[in-house]
């Protein structure tokens, strides 16, 4: 959110047409929380007629206050809604040649990280932001004015004083003398207030405004009017000939009025200003009418206070009309970067470019230094260094341009008559805009004009008509055909010379005169949507740990949700994969879509929609049931392996579902619950690695019994979980403990003579009489093995996933039964465990009932306690301090699942607590990672060479996270190794970040090791390993 709320935020438009397409943007910062929810946006035309930034702020005023009055419930324009109000008035100032949107929309090369949805980043979004942050805040009611043709930095300290103040305060940004002749400065007492204001001065002049650091303050930044003054700017609208500057006076008759903002109503407020100065200083073309405004204006306005507030260390940037110098501007910053853009080979555009909102398919190299921004673009090109290449579209014309170094390519959507045009421009970087043909420097294409009249024998009379200023920006160049030909002609390319002076030509004056802005504006917007819909194919099909919840919600946004949609569908059904095919023969699977690509589209459909049902209002939660029968012919399409048919069927089935936020909601779980359809069956497909060995089935009523030990996830717990998982990767790293001196978790299993399954599920412990039967008879009671909330819901997915079933088999349930197992199954389950604890009961079940499924050789007489893997005993004795009287837990390794071998050439952990406070061990921890005390051991004591724990042979390494979690808690590791953990490799994934960020927090070990006090661990070496 903004950190200042304004009342009201004016932005006045030089054109009429872009009135709308202006206000929709400043609508889309509102919603992305650039401006505050309860600001009132407006955008204010201009006259026809200029009437400077004077002018153009009385009328934003007069319309602001017109408005606030109408909500206030005034029925005429009153000067008490200013009374608590802070408006905001931003000027777009004149056409700018190098952005067709004015410059407070040029596009940076940067992006926002922490915007919600994927946005550009504009000079009016760097002037909102600094406004919002450092300028404004603490400031009383009053009206800001800021214009939008520059921008501007300050020091992260810098604060403005606001105890008592009244009157006129301007914000100064220092600039050097040489800059300052072109423009103008502030002369101060060095007292805070303002003697005169110099504009274009001499040196001389200007010198006299030195400050204190060598700089000189330029009249440039915001300027602030309190209340009171407000209010006589308000009173103008009804003085002539005042009035002239606002829409009233317009329909009034009055005559135009031009008026400054700096060198007419500031400078009215100098001390050192005289009234004859003031008056007669006015320009000639409107002398007399100047004069009488100017007269007018010092009756109201004179006496009031103008303070400076100079800022040393800021920075101030106006964006002049030198080519070269906006090319600079986007490349200068060493953090800038490609932004917001879709290239397909990174590679080609070098690191010193920038490509800002554009599409580069195929070969498009660019080269350092220079700019692509708003293009959608066709290899094989090159752009040399110092270009500026702007809205051009992907047609072979654009391929064939042969570009020079420093040179400026645009396309401009213009409206001629009723014709929609897209007109061409080219010139050199170097090249001066107002400079006369017969000047001095004067260039076309970064050469003088002569060299371009002599070859292509075009006079000037072909440019400009009689007596009429020659220079660049007024010479017609450029035909309005709507073709690229014209500009490559004058590259150089030949043989259209005839062509060029049929056609009908434009300058371009009038190319940004008749642009169509918000034309310019939707077509940035969507190219700004086909970029981003690329970038989510490349990320779906080279899965990466990318965030695409930013581009959904800017989709959305925007209203184009339905080609996202069709985007992910493509994807999901395998269309999407078609084009790696020729890159991946030799694969069996390479025409067989990744079953985990899908997964992420389906999941990425729930993401859209949950992200549609919140731009409309809510919805409800995204956790919910996922089985509502209109969805279940598309489930089956899928658990039957037709992705494609699944796909269609499930947006064939969302076309029903987009009326309401909360139906989008329930679609949205519907679509999770098919990705995870498919996600079972990717993880079933592993039944293919392994092996299950046919042997002597057990006797009748024999039981069989496995139990678990409770996890504990130290850090990354669900983070192995898609769709978390999808976009940043997962690991986990856990303990297991006992509850109570017992493995809480178990599950038995015997065979029965009746060919069914009987499925009970105890709550509370293995003896519990709280218990739940479940009766499986025919293979449609398992088909809802896949819902949480059915019955016996877990029992069944465990006996689906042991392959002790198949309920896709086209074999009746007896059968499957008689034919494997000579009977029936009786499977029982129990956990002691608080349901949702969060302490891995179902997990940990799972892997015991699919254990006993599947071991069905097993020596009933081997002891339970050897298919649980060997673990250490740590038992402690509740005494004096913070945790007396806490239950102690008891720690145990369990790695090794059932194997009834136990922990033989694995990794046997000795953990014992340091003699030293709470916190801190008296010695260095042998595990290397350099705690207090001596200095780690050397590479050769141990299997691994880094110098610190996070690392294993250069990788990170889940154990040596362990470790490193047991030092933070003031426990000193001794890792002992087997003779045979030289085979041992690491795992390939890396420890994620939330690692990192739980070891540093002791009361996240605080319960993990309940009862321990400083003398209360103790090693359990003497007894057996895994004996109770």
């Amino acid at each position: 959110m903004s950190a200042f709320s304004w009342t009201a935020v004016v932005l006045t438009c030089q054109h009429k047409d872009s009135v709308d397409a202006f206000r929709r943007e400043l609508l889309l910062r509102q919603r992305g929380g650039l401006v505050s929810a309860g600001t009132m946006l407006l955008t204010v035309p201009d006259r026809r007629e200029p009437l400077g930034s004077g002018g153009a702020t009385l009328n934003a005023l007069l319309v602001a206050a017109e408005h606030l009055s109408s909500r206030a419930g005034y029925t005429v324009v009153t000067a008490d809604v200013l009374d608590d109000a802070r408006i905001l008035v931003l000027h777009t100032g004149r056409d700018f040649p190098w952005s067709p949107c004015s410059r407070a929309f040029s596009w940076l090369p940067a992006e926002d990280p922490s915007l919600s949805a994927q946005a550009p980043v504009c000079c009016v979004d760097v002037l909102l932001t600094c406004l919002a942050r450092q300028v404004c805040p603490g400031s009383p009611p009053g009206v800001w004015v800021c214009s939008t043709d520059m921008t501007f930095t300050l020091p992260e300290d810098f604060a403005l004083s606001w105890e008592n103040f009244s009157g006129v305060l301007a914000v100064a940004l220092p600039g050097d003398v040489s800059y300052a002749v072109d423009h103008g400065v502030y002369l101060s007492d060095g007292k805070g207030g303002v003697g005169d204001i110099v504009y274009k001065g001499s040196p001389e002049s200007v010198r006299r405004a030195l400050m204190h650091d060598g700089k000189v303050p330029l009249v440039s930044g915001p300027v602030f009017f309190s209340r009171a003054v407000a209010e006589k700017l308000l009173q103008m609208h009804v003085t002539p000939p005042l009035d002239g500057c606002t829409y009233l006076g317009l329909d009034s008759g009055a005559p135009p009025l031009q008026l400054s903002l700096f060198l007419d109503i500031l400078k009215c407020l100098c001390r050192d200003v005289s009234e004859e100065q003031f008056v007669d200083g006015a320009p000639a073309p409107q002398g007399a009418t100047v004069r009488r405004g100017r007269k007018e204006l010092w009756r109201i306005m004179r006496g009031t206070a103008l303070r400076l507030a100079y800022v040393p260390g800021g920075r101030y940037d106006y964006m002049t009309l030198s080519g070269k110098q906006h090319i600079l501007r986007l490349t200068r910053e060493p953090t800038g970067g490609n932004a917001l853009s879709h290239i397909q080979v990174e590679s080609d555009v070098s690191p010193g470019a920038r490509v800002i909102n554009s599409v580069l398919e195929g070969s498009v190299a660019v080269a350092a230094g220079s700019v692509v921004q708003h293009c959608h673009l066709q290899g094989p090109l090159r752009v040399p260094s110092g270009c500026l290449l702007s809205g051009l579209e992907a047609s072979p014309d654009a391929g064939r341009l042969a570009l020079r170094q420093d040179v400026i390519l645009q396309g401009h959507r213009v409206l001629l008559g009723n014709r929609k045009l897209t007109v061409y421009t080219v010139m050199g970087a170097l090249d001066d805009l107002e400079l006369c043909c017969d000047d001095e420097g004067a260039s076309f294409l970064n050469a003088p004009w002569s060299v371009f009249f002599s070859t292509t024998g075009v006079r000037p009379e072909d440019l400009w008509a009689s007596g009429e200023r020659r220079s660049l920006l007024d010479a017609r160049l450029f035909p309005g055909e709507g073709a690229a030909w014209g500009a490559a002609w004058l590259l150089g390319r030949g043989g259209r010379a005839r062509r060029w002076r049929r056609a009908r030509r434009l300058s371009l004056k009038e190319v940004l005169s008749h642009t169509r802005q918000e034309a310019e504006l939707r077509r940035r917007e969507a190219l700004l949507f086909l970029a981003g819909r690329k970038r989510v194919r490349d990320a779906l099909i080279r899965p990466g740990q990318v965030c695409l919840l930013p581009i959904f919600r800017a989709a959305v946004a925007g209203g184009q949700q339905a080609a996202l949609l069709g985007l992910l569908d493509e994807l999901a059904g395998g269309n999407g994969a078609e084009c790696e095919e020729e890159e991946e023969k030799s694969r069996e699977d390479a025409r067989v879509p990744e079953m985990g690509v899908s997964a992420r589209c389906l999941a990425c459909v729930a993401d859209v929609l949950s992200c549609w049902a919140e731009a409309e209002g809510g919805g409800g939660l995204r956790s919910g049931p996922a089985a509502n029968r209109g969805w279940s012919a598309a489930y089956s399409l899928l658990e039957k392996g037709d992705l494609k048919g699944g796909v269609r069927a499930l947006a064939a089935q969302r076309a029903h579902w987009l009326g309401r936020p909360d139906l989008l909601v329930r679609a949205a779980r519907h679509y999770e619950g098919a990705a995870q359809v498919l996600l079972r069956r990717a993880v079933m497909s592993s039944q293919k690695f392994a092996e299950i060995s046919q042997g002597d089935l057990p006797p009748h009523d024999r039981w069989h019994e496995a139990e678990c030990p409770a996890r504990i996830d130290l850090a990354g717990g669900w983070s192995d979980t898609p769709p978390l998982a999808f976009e940043h990767g997962g690991c986990v790293t856990n303990v297991a403990v006992k509850i109570d001196g017992r493995r809480p978790i178990g599950a038995r299993a015997r065979r029965v003579r009746a060919p069914r399954l009987l499925l009970v599920s105890r709550a509370g412990g293995r003896d519990s009489d709280v218990a739940t039967e479940t009766l499986c008879e025919t293979v449609e009671d398992l088909w809802d093995y896949c819902q949480p909330n059915a019955p016996g819901a877990l029992l069944k997915a465990a006996c689906v996933c042991a392959g002790v079933v198949s309920p896709s088999s086209p074999e009746t349930l007896e059968c499957q039964l008689t034919s494997r197992w000579g009977g029936g199954l009786e499977l029982h389950g129990w956990s002691s465990l608080p349901t949702g604890s969060g302490l891995g009961e179902r997990r940990r079940l799972t892997r015991g009932r699919g254990g006993l499924m599947t071991r069905r050789d097993a020596d009933p007489q081997v002891p339970a306690a050897s298919w649980r893997g060997r673990c250490w005993r740590l038992s402690t004795k509740p005494r004096g301090g913070p945790t007396a009287g806490m239950r102690s837990y008891t720690t145990c390794c369990t790695w090794n699942k059932f194997s009834p071998q136990g922990a033989a050439g694995r990794t046997r952990w000795e953990v014992w607590r340091a003699a030293s406070r709470w916190g801190a061990p008296k010695r260095a921890c042998r595990c290397g990672c350099s705690r207090s005390g001596s200095a780690p051991r050397t590479a050769s004591s141990r299997p691994w060479s880094a110098t610190s724990c996070w690392s294993t042979q250069g990788r990170p390494d889940w154990r040596a996270t362990c470790c490193r979690m047991w030092c933070a808690a003031g426990i000193v590791v001794y890792p002992r190794w087997c003779a045979t953990s030289a085979n041992w490799s690491p795992m390939p994934r890396t420890v994620p970040k939330l690692a990192k960020t739980v070891v540093c927090r002791r009361w996240a070990f605080a319960w993990i090791a309940r009862g321990v006090t400083r003398s209360g661990w103790r090693r359990a070496a003497s007894r057996p390993p895994c004996e109770p």
